[in-house]
């Protein structure tokens, strides 16, 4: 709306998931290209919608907002189904959180979250596709940061101590 301009910048808003409908174009749009980033979805309130594949490109863009200093606000018409999921998910990548865990984390911000059950159930097909990858990359920053190698060197002490 409008109105709500002055609201969006007081509270520091940069970037905006726009999540609609075909349908809802209308009603549900960028309003303010000229003073917020957009990312524009066409999303199904459906069981059968397959939102999974979002899931990617909101983090990115997400990331990208956070990274930059910026603050997200993620809408769609109602802001209790799509966007709830599209955020759980975010938060389960982000974090490694299982879905009930981001969900009430989610849920203790905006109480009247209810993603609808097809989105449900692709959020728990979603946990063991990115806690994979979760766990790999945690593992990756501490091989960076020397932990395999200092186990290594401890390895290599202790046989020498032996021999």
């Amino acid at each position: 709306m409008n109105s709500k301009l002055e609201v969006l910048r007081q509270v520091g808003i940069s970037h905006v998931v726009c999540i609609r409908q075909n349908i809802e174009a209308n009603f549900v749009r960028p309003n303010f290209p000229q003073h917020f980033n957009y990312l524009v979805l066409d999303v199904a309130d459906s069981l059968t919608e397959n939102i999974i594949t979002h899931f990617p490109k909101v983090k990115a863009f997400i990331d990208s907002c956070l990274n930059s200093g910026g603050k997200v606000l993620l809408h769609g018409n109602a802001g209790i189904s799509r966007s709830a999921a599209l955020m759980i998910a975010f938060i389960m990548e982000t974090y490694g959180l299982t879905y009930r865990e981001a969900f009430h984390y989610v849920q203790q911000r905006r109480f009247c979250i209810n993603p609808n059950e097809g989105f449900v159930q692709q959020l728990m097909e979603y946990e063991p596709i990115y806690l994979a990858n979760y766990q790999a990359r945690t593992s990756g920053e501490r091989l960076h940061q020397g932990g395999v190698k200092r186990a290594h060197e401890d390895e290599s002490k202790d046989e020498l101590m032996d021999t």
